[in-house]
Formats: C-alpha cells, sequence, structure tokens
C-alpha cells in the first residue's frame, strides 16, 4: 500500500510547473504621454522570431512607468516601444525607420534593426528587475 502512494506522490512532483518568478521592468526618461508596449521573449529563438512569451500595454503619465511579469527562470529580452500618438502601432518614416522611442534590455543599442539577443538577453532566478532608459 505503501508503494503505491508514493508513486503517486513522485509523479505528481515531476507534473509541477517550474517556481514563477517575479520579473520587473522600470522605464525612466519617457515623455508623459501615449503608452509602452512591451514585449518579453524568452530565448534567443523566441528573441529572434518575434514571438513574444508575455506583452503589456504600459499607460504612461509621468517620466518613469513599470510592467511586471511572472515568468519560469530562464533567459528573456525585452523590445519595448513608446507609442506616443496611441494608435498601437510603431510609427516609421517612408525609408522604415522608427520615429517613436523604443529601446530593449539591458538598454542595448540597436544597429540598423533590433538590438541582438547576446547584447539584450538577462537572465531570470528569483526576482529580478530590468531597468530601461529611454
Amino acid at each position: 500500500m505503501f508503494k503505491p502512494v508514493l508513486l503517486a506522490a513522485l509523479i505528481g512532483l515531476t507534473a509541477l510547473p517550474a517556481a514563477a518568478e517575479t520579473l520587473t521592468v522600470t522605464f525612466s526618461n519617457l515623455t508623459p504621454k501615449g503608452a509602452l508596449m512591451v514585449a518579453l521573449y524568452k530565448g534567443e529563438d523566441g528573441y529572434s522570431s518575434g514571438k513574444p512569451v508575455g506583452s503589456q500595454q504600459v499607460t504612461v503619465s509621468g517620466d518613469t512607468a513599470t510592467a511586471t511579469f511572472e515568468v519560469e527562470p530562464g533567459q528573456y529580452g525585452l523590445k519595448v516601444f513608446h507609442d506616443l500618438n496611441g494608435n498601437g502601432k510603431m510609427d516609421t518614416n517612408p525609408f522604415g525607420m522608427p520615429v517613436e522611442p523604443f529601446a530593449f534590455s539591458n538598454n542595448a543599442k540597436g544597429r540598423m534593426g533590433p538590438a541582438v539577443w547576446t547584447d539584450a538577453a538577462f537572465e531570470v532566478s528569483g526576482d529580478t528587475t530590468q531597468d530601461i532608459a529611454f
């Protein structure tokens, strides 16, 4: 009788999801209008393919704002743009260059496109913070 109960308990333990950690992202140097469009990516494949594991629209009413995500431990990257006019998309000029502010995790800089994964990647293990300045 002891063995089936122990076996059931062990099977139940292996089916548990990874513990959730809190990722808090603080944005600074903002123009107090519009909203931040925040996309969170897990791993290099997700970041490169543009398939976020989480996203948020954060209203900007001051020069700072905060977004919070509950995530599994691992490597992540953030892509963010400040939608100043509230149309829900990143506006560009006729040459395709963004005309609204944008940023990446680790304050990584893009060169003729988004910041590369190696510059934007950060580790979440335990509660983690990211500070991104516009």
